[in-house]
């Protein structure tokens, strides 16, 4: 199997199934990203158009940074973009289903109301991350829920590493605002 700079490479020559195969490599941590930044209604042609422009863009790739990283800025950039474009309103319903994690599969040994209410916390914490500043959003999704590092998400967003940690409290701060107002469902301490 090949890396994702031997494909950059193959593609650069010709070899279109290199590209293709960088897309399926790497297709759903863009939609992923694409979908928690955006919501589910337009993820897919955020992460299609991400696609196309990383494409379009392979010969501005200088492989310093690994390819992953690259693409993901440009995800980046293209969901920011969408979302000052008015793709759609910020509205939180249709950011209800952005896939966050399961704490664990679905446990068979605990009653399946405890099933339930973790999936309801679930949906009710993507709409409270849906309410977030998109440069906040996506600081977040980047570190809490695809787990970059810091030094990458400062190469996916373009920002020097201490902007990074700083938007990341600052994200935080504001989701455990959004939250605190609705102690009812998180229990948190005022």
């Amino acid at each position: 199997m090949d890396n994702d700079d031997t494909l950059v490479r193959r593609t650069l020559a010709g070899d279109l199934e290199a590209f293709d195969v960088l897309v399926r490599r790497h297709r759903d941590v863009v939609y992923r990203v694409a979908a928690r930044i955006v919501g589910p209604n337009d993820a897919e042609d955020v992460a299609q158009d991400a696609m196309l422009r990383a494409f379009h863009r392979l010969r501005q790739f200088r492989g310093d940074a690994p390819f992953k990283s690259w693409l993901l800025r440009i995800t980046h950039n293209t969901a920011l973009n969408s979302l000052d474009k008015g793709w759609r309103d910020r509205e939180a319903e249709s950011v209800d289903e952005l896939d966050l994690p399961a704490d664990s599969p679905v446990d068979r040994t605990r009653a399946p109301v405890a099933n339930l209410e973790a999936g309801e916390r679930r949906s009710r914490l993507a709409q409270k991350i849906g309410l977030l500043k998109p440069n906040h959003r996506s600081v977040l999704v980047l570190r809490d829920l695809e787990g970059l590092s810091y030094d990458e998400i400062a190469e996916v967003t373009d920002t020097p590493v201490g902007s990074v940690k700083g938007r990341i409290h600052r994200a935080r701060s504001e989701l455990i605002d959004l939250l605190r107002n609705n102690t009812y469902d998180w229990e948190l301490p005022a």
